[in-house]
This record gives structure tokens, sequence and C-alpha cells, in this order.
């Protein structure tokens, strides 16, 4: 059975457009990964918790996984790389995953690590 990976990329001051674009360059970083599929959602309204109008907005992306903690790792590597490589900014990735949220920031390399290797341990199938 395959795992949904939900990704919601905000960025302070972004509008839809440039969100769009942050969410297509993301997906196309992904697909380059062994992901099932990388879908962009699209609905009228923004997401719960998201505010528009020159502060904070977000787009998504569905990531869909096979359940190896392996497939999880990689695409977590592929996010924490492509916030490294936007540079400073206050720009964010919050992954959903079976409930659990991670919020992935511009932050030091070693804080990224040991939040996602927390993350992934939370996710990974036992045996």
């Amino acid at each position: 059975m395959d795992t949904e990976l939900r990704l919601q990329i905000s960025e302070e001051g972004a509008d839809a457009e440039r969100l769009a674009a942050l969410a297509s360059y993301l997906r196309m970083d992904l697909l380059q990964l062994n992901a099932d599929d990388v879908a962009s959602v699209r609905d009228g309204e923004p997401p719960p918790g998201t505010r528009v109008g020159g502060r904070t907005a977000a787009s998504v992306l569905i990531v869909t996984l096979g359940q190896s903690a392996a497939s999880l790792r990689w695409v977590l590597s592929a996010i924490k790389g492509w916030l490294r490589r936007s540079g400073a900014g206050r720009r964010q990735v919050l992954l959903e995953l079976a409930g659990d949220a991670l919020a992935l920031t511009p932050a030091s390399a070693a804080d990224q690590e040991r939040l996602t290797e927390v993350f992934v341990s939370r996710h990974a199938i036992p045996g």
C-alpha cells in the first residue's frame, strides 16, 4: 500500500503565482526520485492556517511513496536541498504524514538532520 505525504509550501510575502512557481520547482526535483507520483493540489480555498494578501500563502503537493523509510528519506533530503538552494528566506515546507507533521525551513543542516531522523523513525515500518 502506498503512502501519501502532503507538502505545504509557503513563503512570506509570496503571491499565488510565486507559490505555484515554487511548487513547480520542488515538484520537478521530487519527480527525479523514486516517488510514484507528485501531484499539485488545486482547489479554490487556501489550506487552513494560511494567510493571503502580502503575508503568508501556501501551495500544496501530494507525494505518493512506497512504505519504505528509504523513500521517505530521499524525499526529505530533496526538500532540504531545495530549501538550502533557496538561500536565506522565509520559506517553509510543512510535511504531513499519517497525522504527524514536520516543518522544514532553511535551518541549520544539523537541526534539519535531527528533526528528519525523528520524523522518519516514527513512520518506518518495523522489521
